[in-house]
């Protein structure tokens, strides 16, 4: 599986590769982490992907969806996330927040 790139195609690695560790990550790159990996799982833009976006709603996510994100999420930021977490978060914003909290808990 190869790595994300930027989108302009210049091989650079995405935000998510190159924010550094999950306890050095604002709420910003948790959330810019937490979009990319959205967009990528669900095959659309990352602009697409706003704080107030419903994943269920808006694209008809499924369980195996959510499950794909998590896994990732949790490579990237380096942090436990249940499906329960993600299914509860009523927008992205909302699940954002929530990983946020998780990552600034951790030292």
């Amino acid at each position: 599986m190869s790595k994300p790139t930027d989108p302009a195609g210049s091989g650079a690695p995405t935000s998510s590769e190159s924010a550094g560790p999950a306890a050095d990550r604002t709420g910003d790159d948790v959330f810019t982490v937490f979009r990319e990996t959205i967009a990528e799982v669900l095959g659309t833009s990352p602009d697409a992907i706003v704080e107030s976006t419903d994943l269920r709603a808006d694209y008809g996510i499924d369980s195996l969806e959510l499950m794909s994100i998590g896994a990732q999420l949790e490579r990237s930021l380096n942090v436990q996330i249940s499906v329960e977490d993600l299914v509860r978060a009523d927008t992205v914003g909302e699940a954002a927040a929530l990983l946020a909290e998780r990552t600034a808990g951790r030292s």
